[in-house]
């Protein structure tokens, strides 16, 4: 059975649907200093 509606074709920025902030390029170096410092931490204690 074919599908009889015509494909919807939507821009990048459209389809994305968000601001583009670039923020979550710091989220993953900050949290691993963070979870290595508190390891380092509980193994010094």
């Amino acid at each position: 059975m074919a599908n009889s509606e015509p494909p919807v074709h939507v821009d990048g920025k459209d389809a994305r649907a968000g601001a583009s902030t670039h923020v979550t390029r710091y989220i993953l170096p900050i949290s691993l200093v963070l979870v290595i410092a508190i390891f380092a931490v509980l193994l010094l204690r």
